[in-house]
């Protein structure tokens, strides 16, 4: 199944909306009143079944609603308290930072050896859901959209997948890799959405195609396709140096890299149009400004 954060139909708080094909139920209705995605895993954690099974069990006291509705109007799929990002985990992310650093040899290190990059990345207040605004900075020359495998995670196990951009700025990151937080941290330099995909559904996450679209005045700037096949590293394995002497929040997500990389020549501007497609999880689309 495929999970969606819905804003309430009465007054203020969200609902939680499970979709199974052309089918969506609203489980905040049930007698459970999951009204989140976090509230599932936790229900899923505590009776040890998966977030699909506890969904499933639901469906019969859930409220149909139409499918149309819930593609226009799902928020960021989960509020994760943290969001960490893998840096360097495929060939060409790497190549691509030696481009925009005389320190390339650094992230050739990074790549072939067995500590993989990781580093912090957002906060619910600078994550943006579909449709939202991600933000370049107005201190930065060189602004690219990172499209990546998003591993939403519970009490550090992998509950889901989403889409996410990690958005960067080249030219801080590239004068210096000390640089890296504030390349990488900053007011809507993160998105994910439109759902939660199920590891059910999702089958295996190593073998998934990524395609992005820049657009700009509606001509294509960008588009381009890739492969999770190409990762050098497992989410499993992302996630477990992750975890390892760190505690992270219950719900956490965990951005995995990206091979998706446009050329030295192009930089973001407001107003473009960025549109991420994973497959068998959705598409997550943005419009840039600047912050």
């Amino acid at each position: 199944m495929r999970y969606y954060r819905l804003p309430a139909e009465r007054g203020s708080g969200t609902r939680l909306v499970a979709r199974d094909g052309r089918k969506a139920y609203d489980l905040s209705v049930t007698d459970a009143g999951l009204r989140s995605f976090d509230e599932l895993a936790a229900a899923a954690a505590v009776v040890g079944e998966s977030v699909d099974t506890i969904a499933s069990d639901l469906t019969a006291e859930a409220a149909l609603i139409d499918v149309e509705t819930v593609e226009a109007e799902a928020g960021m799929p989960v509020l994760a308290e943290e969001v960490w990002a893998a840096g360097v985990t495929y060939e060409v992310s790497g190549d691509a930072r030696e481009e925009e650093s005389d320190q390339g040899d650094l992230y050739d290190d990074v790549y072939r050896n067995e500590r993989p990059e990781l580093f912090f990345k957002s906060t619910p207040s600078r994550t943006v859901g579909p449709r939202g605004a991600i933000g370049v900075r107005g201190d930065s020359e060189w602004d690219v959209p990172e499209p990546e495998l998003a591993v939403v995670c519970y009490r550090g196990e992998i509950v889901g997948y989403t889409v996410g951009n990690d958005v960067s700025s080249r030219s801080i990151e590239g004068t210096n890799p000390l640089y890296l937080p504030q390349a990488k941290v900053y007011a809507n330099a993160c998105a994910i959405g439109p759902c939660v995909a199920s590891p059910a559904t999702v089958e295996d996450p190593h073998d998934l195609e990524i395609a992005m679209t820049i657009e700009r005045n509606g001509d294509v700037e960008f588009d381009g396709t890739t492969s999770t096949a190409k990762m050098a590293r497992t989410c499993e394995e992302l996630l477990d140096w992750l975890t390892r002497h760190n505690a992270v929040p219950d719900l956490s997500v965990l951005l995995t890299g990206t091979s998706l990389v446009p050329s030295e020549e192009f930089t973001l501007r407001e107003g473009d149009q960025v549109t991420i497609d994973i497959e068998s999880i959705g598409t997550l689309e943005n419009v840039v400004e600047e912050v």
